[in-house]
């Protein structure tokens, strides 16, 4: 058996981890990110907790966007996983859907909507939320558990809801 933790849109500038991320996210065989870490520093906080496959989202620093692909497949007990930023906008999954048919993945794991979903059809297509600035959800990371090329998925809260409209809000006007 595999586990997985996913997550993304952490948007930490200091790369301090809220506390019951780093402790699941330490418990994992693999950590997924899909994006908009934000700075070198959170990156290098989620590596060091362990096996960190990563690509890079909208918002994250130009050495990031260097450093981690736009899109990535990787294969974990004969399932094939695709990690993006942006698949979808809202509840509308069909442009999920045709991605992870276009990267040929059973699992397409993806971010930018800030809040987490999980729909199972032909494909798993998991939003992990987010854990920092969620929208209409807790903070949330997904699980991921694989046993015989069977994958299961699961959203874990990692804090309590919050309306975090006013901190997006001064992270979009920031941005200009």
């Amino acid at each position: 058996m595999t586990r997985i933790i996913a997550l993304s849109d952490t948007h930490l500038q200091d790369g301090v981890l809220p506390p019951a991320l780093a402790a699941l996210a330490s418990k994992a065989d693999i950590i997924l990110h899909c994006g908009d870490f934000i700075s070198m520093k959170c990156h290098a906080s989620l590596a060091a907790l362990g096996w960190l496959e990563a690509v890079h989202g909208n918002s994250d620093c130009a050495e990031l966007k260097m450093l981690l692909p736009q899109r990535k497949v990787i294969e974990v007990e004969g399932v094939r996983i695709g990690l993006v930023h942006m698949a979808s906008h809202g509840s509308d999954l069909v442009g999920a859907e045709m991605m992870a048919r276009e990267m040929d993945v059973q699992v397409l794991v993806f971010g930018h909507i800030h809040r987490p979903l999980i729909e199972k059809g032909k494909r798993l297509l998991i939003c992990p939320g987010s854990t920092t600035l969620p929208r209409m959800s807790a903070p949330c990371v997904a699980e991921l558990e694989i046993v015989d090329g069977n994958v299961r998925g699961n959203i874990i809260p990692v804090g309590s809801p919050a309306c975090n409209y006013l901190k997006f809000a001064g992270e979009l006007a920031r941005k200009g």
